[in-house]
């Protein structure tokens, strides 16, 4: 869990525009975090989410796992002052306003889980603005509640696609099986497993490698945690080539994550940008 630390100082920039100067304790922090990251052992940060996890219930923020609602919001309040931030509703306040703060960041090796609703167009069409509306909410709450619980720090929830990245600071020395792991589970959730079929088509996309995760925003304030790079558009890219019910995996993925590929399908896949094609791995989940 992050703590508070005093308001930075403000200082003069050569475009005449103010900005923030780190205090010598907020430095401290910033390294700490950043550095936490890249590391595989149960870091500070990542056994505060494990506590805040066990509380119930979703939704949570998703740095902390500080339950928004409920009990577990009502303790976490009263305890360590949390609660949904007003600026940015998928963290509390306080993780918002030190990673607003702070601005950390760090390029580290991690696992990218891209998962996104095949044919939203259509079936938008075939219902009303309210019913589709209501399919997304359940499909955002189902596949981020799948994330946070493995451990992966989710990026976005826009328009039909929920994205996550398993770090080793967070998610632990096993952060990319985890991932596997958790997309088969994204797709059970959303029916994928079930004899009648999926209530919402999904495919999903993982790749492993090097990104910058952190802090991005402009000088105006506006801050928000991301990954960025080469390696996170093959994930998205990945998940817009993985058709309903299937986990398409680089061999990059599948190497970190141990995986044994003797009985899955290899496809060579063309990514738009990429000069050469790509050897890709593809998962599905039993019925039931």
């Amino acid at each position: 869990m992050l703590a508070k630390s005093p308001s930075p100082n403000l200082c003069s920039h050569r475009d005449g525009k103010m900005t923030q100067e780190l205090s010598a304790k907020d430095k401290k922090l910033k390294a700490r975090v950043e550095k936490s990251l890249q590391r595989d052992n149960l870091t500070v940060e990542a056994r505060g989410r494990r506590v805040l996890g066990l509380l119930p219930h979703d939704p949570r923020c998703v740095w902390c796992l500080a339950p928004f609602e409920g009990a577990g919001a009502i303790l976490v309040r009263a305890v360590l002052n949390k609660r949904r931030s007003t600026t940015n509703p998928l963290m509390c306040n306080t993780c918002d306003e030190v990673m607003k703060r702070l601005r950390y960041g760090t390029e580290v090796e991690m696992s990218m889980l891209f998962a996104d609703m095949r044919g939203s167009t259509s079936l938008a069409e075939s219902m009303n603005p309210t019913e589709f509306k209501q399919l997304i909410d359940r499909f955002y709450s189902e596949a981020s509640h799948v994330l946070m619980y493995s451990y992966a720090m989710i990026d976005k929830l826009a328009g039909d696609e929920v994205s996550g990245y398993y770090i080793p600071g967070i998610a632990g020395e096993d952060f990319a099986r985890r991932s596997v792991e958790a997309a088969q589970d994204v797709l059970r959730v959303t029916g994928h497993a079930d004899p009648e079929g999926p209530w919402a088509p999904v495919g999903v996309g993982i790749h492993t490698g090097n990104a910058y995760y952190g802090a991005v925003g402009s000088v105006d304030g506006l801050v928000e945690l991301t990954a960025l790079g080469d390696a996170v558009n093959v994930a998205a890219r990945l998940a817009s080539q993985a058709a309903a019910g299937e986990v398409v995996i680089s061999e990059s993925a599948a190497l970190k994550a141990g995986i044994d590929t003797t009985n899955l399908e290899k496809r060579r896949l063309e990514l738009k940008g990429k000069s050469e094609p790509m050897d890709v791995w593809v998962m599905r989940v039993m019925k039931k």
